[in-house]
């Protein structure tokens, strides 16, 4: 994208006219991140619920590893690329005015938080197939609201929910 910033302001437009656009902005942002953090542990709870019904302690440890496994590693290899990547976030770039604050520098690319909430969706996904659209649609709202909030670029965010999609799938090989 040529210019950043314009193409920033013009898309924000509309939330910064409205009386309390931001704030609303903001607490989209925290339900969405919550929502999904609440969800995942409570389906951990559920795999081993299940599983300990079903076959005692060790098969609820069975069903819940591949669940921590999966997201918990891919979580870290992508934090490392992520660090390695440096990218600067666009507030940094630009001269912008996100409607999210934040004091974090560079570790735009790829988003981790939209790379979480995709990872997670595909946890429920695995589990309860309708659970798991609902996610990810959190997921692609979360992503819109990540570059709305001025935070990730569209590229950043796309990276972080296909990485985690990605590493959802290998959900499937457990």
């Amino acid at each position: 994208m040529r210019d950043y910033a314009t193409w920033y302001k013009r898309a924000t437009a509309g939330i910064r006219r409205r009386k309390h656009g931001a704030e609303h902005l903001n607490a989209l942002n925290r339900i969405l991140t919550d929502g999904m953090y609440a969800a995942y542990p409570l389906l951990l709870a559920v795999l081993l619920a299940r599983g300990t019904a079903a076959g005692g302690a060790l098969e609820g440890m069975k069903r819940v590893f591949p669940f921590v496994l999966v997201p918990g590693s891919s979580f870290v290899l992508l934090s490392l690329i992520r660090k390695r990547i440096g990218r600067k976030r666009p507030y940094e770039t630009y001269d912008l005015d996100p409607l999210i604050h934040k004091e974090t520098k560079e570790n735009s690319m790829p988003s981790r938080h939209v790379f979480s909430s995709a990872v997670i969706s595909m946890c429920l996904f695995r589990v309860c197939p309708p659970l798991g659209i609902l996610g990810v649609a959190a997921t692609a709202l979360s992503a819109l609201v990540r570059v709305l909030g001025g935070v990730h670029y569209p590229e950043d965010v796309a990276a972080g929910g296909l990485a985690g999609i990605a590493a959802g799938l290998l959900l499937w090989l457990f």
